[in-house]
């Protein structure tokens, strides 16, 4: 009796999975979050989020046609970019700055680089921080819902004692408090979160990692220390939710392995930690996960598990 071995290139090992189908996920992940931003802040909100999709999908189909490379737009990359960086957006920027913003996102964090999977930071995240920069006044200008009435994010009110009503938790549970048209509502993200968990989407691993460190850190060394309410503030106001469930978790620009995961994501909490803290500036999360998407790489490197017979450590 024959029995052959018939032997093949890898990889062995195949999973129904496909760029196309994950960024389909991670869009149904943030719709309960922009639903919820659009109920709460307005008609001008959703065309915020529509305006940021749309340039977003045209910058990448026009940097692509003008190069004759092949069109991606398909892989539903840019449409998740767009929209994570309209959920990032003040209810009442001008249109044309998020065009702007979702232009520099494409084109220059990630075309330039090379295309999907070879940017080396956020492309939303690094747009957002290139139009907080560009555009201070119009990207802190924040209003609470409804009544559109401009007033200080609960942040910038424990931080400085700048002016406005403190919400109550419940009130940041649902998202009734001012900020970004993405971030505001807590229950919208978990379930968003929830929703990539059980589709196997992203691991558990980098946001356990990132909001455990920041809040064991605030809890024990925040400026209300050992204040339960405050630390609740902490987590619940902010981009806090947004940038772990959503940012933190993004293939190309954090760590594969199990303990680089766990690295990158406890950098993200002390990072945000000090910047909220000792920081000029009420918010950290972007600036945080930006600056370990950089060290990732490094991560990577001195985490990677040692080859069977490899007594050398890391790759060299």
């Amino acid at each position: 009796m024959e029995n052959n071995l018939i032997m093949s290139s890898s990889p062995h090992i195949h999973t129904n999975s496909t760029t196309q189908r994950i960024m389909l996920d991670v869009i149904i992940a943030l719709l309960p979050a922009a639903v919820a931003g659009g109920l709460l802040f307005g008609i001008y909100s959703t065309i915020v989020l529509a305006s940021a999709v749309i340039s977003a999908v045209l910058a990448e189909w026009i940097f692509e046609k003008l190069l004759k490379k092949r069109n991606t737009t398909g892989d539903l990359s840019a449409v998740v970019t767009g929209l994570l960086l309209g959920l990032n957006m003040p209810p009442r920027i001008p249109i044309w700055m998020v065009c702007v913003g979702s232009a520099f996102a494409i084109v220059i964090v990630k075309q330039m680089f090379g295309g999907l999977g070879k940017n080396f930071v956020n492309p939303a995240l690094a747009a957002r921080c290139f139009m907080l920069i560009a555009w201070t006044g119009a990207m802190t200008s924040f209003q609470t819902p409804f009544d559109a009435v401009t007033t200080a994010t609960p942040l910038a009110i424990m931080k400085s004692g700048a002016e406005g009503t403190m919400p109550t938790l419940m009130q940041c549970l649902v998202g009734m408090k001012a900020g970004t048209i993405g971030e505001t509502s807590a229950i919208a993200l978990i379930i968003g979160f929830i929703y990539l968990l059980a589709r196997r989407v992203v691991s558990i691993k980098i946001p356990l990692a990132y909001i455990a460190s920041f809040a064991a850190l605030t809890f024990l060394f925040g400026k209300d220390a050992f204040d339960a309410q405050y630390l609740a503030y902490q987590l619940l106001t902010g981009g806090l939710l947004l940038g772990a469930f959503f940012m933190a978790t993004d293939y190309t620009t954090t760590p594969t392995t199990h303990l680089g995961m766990i690295i990158f994501g406890i950098g993200c909490g002390v990072l945000t930690f000090l910047i909220r803290r000792f920081g000029g500036y009420p918010e950290g999360v972007s600036f945080s996960i930006l600056l370990m998407n950089l060290a990732a790489p490094l991560i990577e490197r001195y985490t990677v598990p040692k080859s069977f017979g490899n007594r050398g450590g890391a790759r060299k």
